[in-house]
């Protein structure tokens, strides 16, 4: 009697994850379901952590890999999804290339037009509650590091590196990638540049327009121009 009143659990488990799959299936669009189960195992695909819309293009190239470092559960990350008055979503696509590391520790969501580039041996971190509203590029060829609740506006771009090297007359290069961090609570304006060996510190505000390319020192303020000086203090922002 035991026996089969544990194989009827067993059957009714079965049962009962193969309609949550189904249902799954029918909702999410084709991308979303390859890709989730090509790279993540099966306990983990079925939850489907990662909705990628029809306009993505996401490329996991050889030695490149997706880690999360948070419960996995339904939407934890979004790419190429959201609406703008000023975006053409029809047209406007997400590309993700990655042949390094992508990390997740937690919500993230980019945003139609978002696009990503991880080098190989480069990794590109993502705190908690990480969003890029649309059009906004990552070129990672180091390390890139955002904190908690990092809110990204449009035509923005970050770049750890200057994608072309620079050697001098004895042949030595010049111009080495510098990680980039991005500390908790970073609210960063339309069209801002953030370039490589660039530190903001939290609840920190770039403003539109602004390039950031070195150490910004205080946290609490805005921060503005080309180059990038502080112009408030003792700010919040949320």
């Amino acid at each position: 009697m035991v026996c089969v009143t544990i194989l009827l659990e067993k059957m009714n488990n079965f049962i009962n994850t193969a309609i949550f799959l189904c249902k799954r299936l029918v909702k999410e669009n084709w991308k979303t379901t390859c890709f989730n189960f090509r790279y993540f195992p099966f306990k983990d695909a079925i939850k489907f952590p990662v909705l990628i819309s029809k306009n993505a293009i996401f490329k996991l190239k050889e030695g490149g890999s997706i880690r999360f470092e948070c419960p996995l559960r339904y939407g934890l990350v979004k790419i190429g999804y959201g609406k703008g008055d000023i975006f053409d979503e029809k047209f406007s696509r997400s590309i993700f290339q990655i042949s390094g590391e992508l990390v997740f520790k937690g919500n993230a969501a980019f945003g139609q037009g978002s696009k990503v580039s991880v080098a190989k041996n480069a990794k590109v971190i993502f705190g908690n509650k990480f969003t890029i509203t649309a059009e906004s590029e990552i070129v990672c060829s180091k390390r890139i590091e955002f904190g908690d609740n990092c809110l990204l506006s449009w035509d923005i771009l970050i770049m750890d590196s200057d994608h072309h090297k620079i050697w001098d007359e004895e042949k030595n290069i010049m111009n080495h990638p510098k990680e980039i961090v991005i500390e908790d609570n970073v609210w960063i304006g339309c069209r801002a540049s953030i370039l490589k060996g660039s530190r903001i510190p939290s609840n920190s505000v770039i403003a539109a327009n602004a390039v950031v390319a070195k150490n910004l020192e205080d946290p609490n303020a805005v921060y503005a121009g080309n180059p990038a000086r502080k112009i408030k203090e003792n700010i919040t922002w949320g």
